[in-house]
Parts: structure tokens; sequence; C-alpha cells
């Protein structure tokens, strides 16, 4: 006798946070009730507030202070002792260094946090609006042209809007402090609130005219007209890639965001790796590349469900290839979207340490860090890690605060993650973290690749320069050249500065190919001589009865450069036990 409502199937609240059932809206209105205030408030004043009001405070303490010392040295010796003023000057700068640091770290986070998605917003919005009413029947060319347009108008808007915002706050600045001001420092948080919106909104009203123009001139992205063509004799490397897999720790569980659009469980995943392991035994590949979104929110139960699929082909194991994905380290909550966790929490730690561990133990002894001293390629990840370990295992174990202190330092300085080509000109592989800093589920998706993983990375690649490169993220670093079928997939969802990074990359754009997944899109294109590769995802855009694919991509030695050849694509049919919609 069945049942009245078949539980295997699943029912409405399976799809409560699912975007693939409801609108982002929907979403997010189901969800308001369920945000934590007071922590919100918190988390704010730790982001925000606290960063904001130490950068304002910079020049009010700086000119306090120098006229403090500059007094005394006058007091005890007169204007002519310089080499006793000297002396005091060495002194404080010594001493103001860890505060200059401070200043520094602040207005970096601060920039992350509110302009660079600013400017990314007046960017990604006009070429929205341009994209869906203006490029109806258009060509490529036209279309590349709005979105140059776009980029420039933005940075005509963003710098607009922020010069306005400074006019407004720089009546309440004031640059300089006395000794009075230290005495009683409740009175300098209203001008350093007021210089820190004013150096702000100032450097992004210059730097959105910079980035405006600099994205409008850039190559823009453009389908792949064809693919290449490469000598008989050229060394060639098959490179399966998958991404966001999203493997579930319940045997009928659903994803987060496709929720009863996708497939229950893990089925599909074991099919796909089957069916790889069989093609291997006939053409073997070189890597298998999964770019992230191994587990659907990071959890141990996933990870280890991962694992054991991967542990199944040996062969496949010995050349597979992970890297972060945001539902791996960004996910706060699985059943609670809305649940914030604050700055503090060791929960993110948690998260990140899991993913770490699961790449050591699959790629360690592979993968080089690399030596931030010399910029160059430094040991493997396992000898890297090997002092670490016995932290990283109290940490996991107690999950305190106090024990995650440091970690955070071990995660950012085992990216980017190296394999070096074996061969003058041989094939590398670079694995990225392009995952922005966030402690909210329902804004787990932005992307962010920090300036000093890019000049690694370029270090790396200009050590080897004949070598042919793999560059893989999680996020796609641009826009595709194609209408989204909503506003919150190109801002919610972006690598903020992907502009940036593929600016860096040009250079070295003949032999490099980047590989990303995040969107569960399948689209290969090319910005300039770069060419970029979107991995669809094999399990999150169907039901257990639709077929689902993913690609075997050949890349080859050839003038100098990488080919990237025509893919072979890999179709998944449902079992017929799917197709009857019955469970396995």
């Amino acid at each position: 006798m069945r049942p009245i409502i078949e539980p295997r199937a699943g029912d409405a609240e399976d799809d409560v946070c699912s975007t693939k059932k409801r609108s982002l809206l929907a979403v997010a209105g189901s969800l308001l009730g369920e945000i934590n205030i007071p922590k919100l408030a918190l988390a704010w004043v730790i982001l925000a507030l606290i960063p904001g009001v130490l950068l304002g405070l910079v020049p009010l303490i700086a000119t306090a202070w120098f006229a403090s010392v500059s007094g005394r040295v006058y007091a005890i010796a007169g204007i002519g002792s310089l080499m006793l003023l000297a002396l005091f000057a060495a002194i404080g700068w010594y001493a103001f260094r860890p505060l200059f640091r401070i200043a520094e770290r602040n207005f970096w986070s601060l920039n992350s946090l509110v302009v660079q998605p600013g400017y990314a917003l007046c960017r990604e919005g006009l070429r929205h609006l341009a994209e869906r009413f203006l490029t109806t029947g258009a060509g490529e060319t036209k279309r590349a042209y709005l979105r140059a347009t776009t980029a420039i108008g933005a940075g005509l808007l963003a710098c607009g809007i922020a010069s306005a915002i400074a006019l407004t706050a720089w009546p309440h600045t004031r640059w300089s402090g006395g000794m009075a001001d230290l005495a009683d420092p409740l009175r300098l948080i209203v001008p350093a609130l007021a210089n820190t919106i004013s150096v702000m909104a100032g450097y992004l009203a210059v730097a959105s005219l910079a980035w405006g123009l600099a994205d409008g001139l850039m190559d823009q992205p453009r389908d792949l007209a064809q693919f290449d063509d490469a000598p008989a004799t050229a060394r060639r490397w098959r490179v399966a890639h998958l991404s966001d897999i999203h493997v579930v720790g319940e045997r009928y569980g659903f994803r987060i965001e496709s929720g009863r659009a996708g497939p229950r469980g893990n089925e599909r995943l074991h099919q796909v790796f089957a069916r790889l392991d069989a093609i291997h035994a006939r053409e073997p590949l070189d890597l298998l590349l999964i770019t992230g979104d191994m587990t659907d929110a990071g959890r141990s139960a996933e990870w280890a469900e991962f694992l054991d699929v991967v542990a199944a082909y040996p062969a496949l194991a010995e050349r597979c290839y992970i890297l972060p994905g945001n539902h791996d380290v960004n996910i706060v909550d699985r059943a609670n979207p809305a649940r914030l966790e604050l700055p503090t929490s060791p929960g993110k730690r948690l998260r990140e340490m899991r993913a770490l561990s699961a790449m050591a133990g699959m790629q360690g002894d592979r993968v080089h860090v690399v030596d931030w001293e010399g910029k160059r390629i430094g040991p493997s990840l396992t000898q890297a890690l090997e002092p670490h370990r016995k932290t990283i295992a109290a940490f996991a174990d107690a999950g305190s605060l106090r024990l995650s202190l440091g970690l955070g330092d071990i995660w950012d300085r085992a990216f980017p993650m190296v394999l070096p080509p074996t061969e003058e000109e041989g094939l590398g592989l670079v694995l990225l973290n392009s995952n922005a800093e966030t402690h909210f589920s329902f804004t787990n998706a932005l992307g962010l690749v920090g300036e000093e993983d890019m000049r690694a990375m370029l270090a790396v690649i200009a050590q080897f320069p004949k070598a042919c490169w793999i560059v893989a993220l999680h996020h796609h670093p641009v826009e595709y050249p194609q209408p989204a079928k909503a506003f919150s997939e190109r801002i919610g969802t972006a690598l903020i500065n992907g502009s940036l990074f593929l600016r860096k990359l040009k250079p070295h754009g003949h032999r490099i190919v980047a590989m990303h997944g995040h969107r569960h899109i399948d689209w290969i294109g090319r910005c300039g001589p770069l060419k970029i590769i979107s991995a669809p995802s094999p399990v999150m855009e169907a039901t257990d009865s639709e077929p689902t694919h993913f690609y075997i991509h050949t890349l080859a030695a050839a003038d100098g450069g990488l080919a990237l050849l025509a893919p072979q694509r890999i179709d998944m049919e449902p079992s017929p036990a799917d197709a009857a919609g019955l469970t396995s």
C-alpha cells in the first residue's frame, strides 16, 4: 500500500530555499521573519561600523600624536635640534606601523564590502537593461559594443553617485586632532565616520572612472567561433571537467537551490563517475577537474559521501583535483539560509578546514603551495600543512573560537594551489579560491580573487614561460554574452573583480584556458586570446527522469600556445527506474 504522500519524492519543505522552484523575491520574503535582527546588527557593527571608525580615526590620531611629539621636542631642544626630532620620528614610525596596518586592512575590507560591489551593481544593472531591451536580434559585434559602452556609462554613473555622497559628508569631516580629542574619544566618532565616508566615496568616484574605462576598452567576451586544430604530433591532454555536483548527506536528500526541480540523493553522481571510469579505461584521461561545490553545504556527511564516491574509482582519484566553491565554505545553514553567522563564529573556519582536509587528502602530495616571499612554487600542500595537522584536528574536535585563531592564515596561504608542469612545455594547473568572505547563506554566492593570489598566480606562470596552463576557479570571471534570466544572477553570483582578473591574465592568454563552474551553464567563449570554459552541472539542472551532460576537453600544445580542440560531450540518460519516477 502506497502512502498518501511519497516521502522519497519530497514535498514543499524541500523547495523552501529553491531558486529553481520559487522566485528569489518569494524566497527572501519567506526568510525575512527568520533573520535574527540583533545578530544582524552586531555583524554590521563588526564588519562595517568598526572598520569605518578605525579608518576615519587615523588622520585624527596621527595629527594629535605628531602635535604632541613635536611640541615636546621643541620644548626640550628648540627648533634647531633636528637630530632629536628625527629620533622621535623613527620611534613614532615603528609604534605607528601597527595602526597603519589596521587602517590598511580595514580599507580593503570596506572596499570589498561596499566599493567594488557598488561599481559592479551599476555596471551589471546597465548591461542587464541593455541586453534585455537593446540587443534583440543584434549581432555579436553590436552586443560587444553595448557591453563596452555600458561599462563606461556605469563608471560615470558610479562616479556621480559617489561624488554626491562625498560632498554630502565633507562638511562633517575633520582631518586634524589634538590631545583634548584623545582625552574624550567619543567626540571623534562622528568626524571619523564622515572621514571614512568621504575617503571611500572619493576613492569610488576615481576608481569607477578608471574601472569603467578599463572595462570598456578591454576585450569583450564572445562565444567561441570555432575550435582549434592541432597537428597529429602535438602533445595533447584530455581533461574531464565537472562542477557543482552538490553532494548531499541523505539518501533521498534534495539540493538547496534545486529542491524538487533537481535529482534526489547522489545516484546521478555515481552514474557520472562510473561512466568516466569506463571512458578512462578506453581512452585515458590526464586530469579530472571539479571546479567547486562538491558539497551542498560543506557538512561532514556530504564530504564523506563525496570522498566515498571518489575512492571507489582509484584510477580517477589519482588524477582528480578539486577547489572550493561557495556551497563548500559559505553556506551557514543548509536548512535555514536566513541564519546569520557572526564574523567571530568559528563555523566558517570549520567549513574551510573540512574543505582543506579533503583537498589535502585527495591531492596534497601532488599540488604545491606558493612561496609568498620568493613568489615561486613552494612545498607540497601536504608538507605545508604538516606543522598544523594537530591544531586543525583539535579545532575540528572542539570547534572553539580560541582554537580557530590563526587557521584563517593557514587557509589563505594554501591558495593558489599549483600542479606544476612535468616538462618545460608541459601543462600546469592553478587552483584558486574565488569565494568572497560572507557569513550569511542568503548572500553566499559572491566571488572575489584576492590581489595577493593573483600576483602569486602570475609569478608561477612566469616561472614556466614555455608551459601551458589551466587556471581553475569556481566563479565566472565574466558575464556571458547572453541575456540572463534574472538580474540577481548577474550581481548576486558575480566575481566582483572579474574584469581585473581577466586583464591580469591577458598577457599570458595565448597559453591559458580558464575553467570554472558556479552558474551551472554550458558556455565556451573567449576574452581576447583567453579562452574560458564554463562547466554545466551534471546533477543540478534536471530531475531524476531527465538527462544531463558534461564535457571532456582536449587541449594541445601548438604554435607556442595552448589549443582548445572540439570537446567530447557525455550525455547522462536517466536510468529506467528514474524515468519511471521510482527510487533506486
